[in-house]
């Protein structure tokens, strides 16, 4: 498959982006790029290859769940655009 001016516009169409003519001239050389690399892997002979389903012989590893550097309540709202003495305030969302 050829990568051409029109395909990368109607990408950008579809995924709503614009984008500069040099911009252009790179993304099409980037998304051949990608082409050609997996029509390289298709080309790979994988009978009798398990298919990878964990990257690790590990599974499940879980860390304990323990409390560190908690934020003070004071620290915690000093940055908050509205409070109210404890809470956040935040807009109403939910109407009755």
């Amino acid at each position: 498959m050829k990568i051409d001016n029109n395909l990368v516009d109607r990408l950008a169409e579809l995924s709503k982006l614009e984008f500069e003519p040099a911009d252009k001239e790179k993304i099409q050389a980037d998304l051949q790029k990608i082409l050609d690399l997996v029509e390289k892997l298709a080309e790979v002979n994988v009978e009798g290859v398990e298919p990878l389903i964990y990257m690790t012989d590990e599974r499940n590893v879980l860390r304990k769940d323990e409390v560190k550097d908690m934020v003070s309540k004071e620290d915690a709202l000093s940055n908050a655009p509205q409070k109210d003495s404890d809470y956040f305030r935040v807009p109403k969302v939910i109407k009755k």
